[in-house]
């Protein structure tokens, strides 16, 4: 038996929305394995669009009872650069720096992420969004219908962190 028939296969489609930026904002993951689809979603009050990219992923990853071969897509650009480029764990190893004097944004989220990215084999692709690809537009309307839900969790990190200015 080859390494990769090990684990099981899934397929994920992530998306976040924000209505405003930051705003209310929402998140879509759509989970494909053997057959069996599973949809997670959820909404913030004040939050913007990258948190609500992270978190999908993030949920995501987080509802795999085991360990997967997984093929992440995802339609935004930061997330799949600052995976597939190395970027986030060069931030990591500086000391969450993106540079000299500038921080990086998302920190709390990213931890998280590089964590869950360790528990899994995790192929991330970027699809473009609003293209027709059917799981990355199914991700799209399950963020943004919980926006419209209006049943808003609050994201604590990134309201403590910004509660005078609104960068990230």
């Amino acid at each position: 038996m080859n390494d990769k028939s090990k684990f099981p296969e899934v397929t994920i489609y992530t998306d976040g929305a924000c209505t405003g930026n930051p705003g209310p904002g929402g998140y879509g993951a759509v989970l494909l394995f053997n057959g069996h689809r599973r949809e997670i979603s959820a909404a913030y009050r004040r939050t913007t669009n990258n948190r609500m990219e992270l978190m999908a992923i993030i949920s995501a990853l987080k509802a795999l009872k085991k360990k997967c071969r997984v093929n992440l897509f995802t339609d935004s650009q930061y997330i799949a650069d600052s995976i597939n480029k190395g970027w986030a764990l060069r931030w990591k190893k500086n000391s969450w720096k993106r540079s000299r004097t500038e921080k990086a944004q998302n920190i709390d989220l990213w931890e998280k992420l590089l964590d869950l990215l360790e528990k899994h084999q995790v192929k991330v692709q970027w699809v473009r969004g609003h293209a027709g690809e059917a799981g990355n537009e199914k991700a799209d309307a399950l963020a943004t219908a919980a926006i419209r839900t209006a049943n808003f969790l609050v994201d604590e990190t990134y309201e403590k962190n910004n509660s005078h200015s609104d960068r990230s």
